[in-house]
């Protein structure tokens, strides 16, 4: 299961994986953003700094929306990563965690 890190995600980039979310949703199932500047003014609103179950970095961030995001809205997030294959297992735990967190909600 995907969760905050200490580690360095110095060096990850996108690798062309996205997940769809809401930040309220994100911050239910990872906690607080590790960095948040929701003024629309920079790239990056919002980003998670996390690590796979296995322990490798990667994050989670909104790119080029250039206005503040609504915490409700469905947003597009890059999964930035060494590598594609560590994007693609950050995205399926990620993604699995949300229908965990999804499920619940509707029982």
């Amino acid at each position: 299961m995907a969760k905050l890190t200490q580690q360095s995600v110095s060096g990850t980039s996108f690798h062309n994986v996205t997940i769809k979310a809401t930040v309220n949703e994100l911050m239910e199932i990872l906690g607080e953003p590790s960095d948040m500047d929701n003024s629309g003014q920079d790239k990056v609103n919002v980003e998670w700094e996390c690590e796979t179950e296995n322990g490798k970095p990667f994050t989670i961030y909104d790119w080029k929306e250039y206005r503040p995001i609504g915490y409700d809205e469905l947003i597009e997030w890059h999964i930035g990563a060494h590598n594609k294959s560590t994007a693609q297992n950050a995205y399926h735990e990620v993604q699995g965690m949300l229908n965990d967190y999804l499920k619940d909600l509707v029982q």
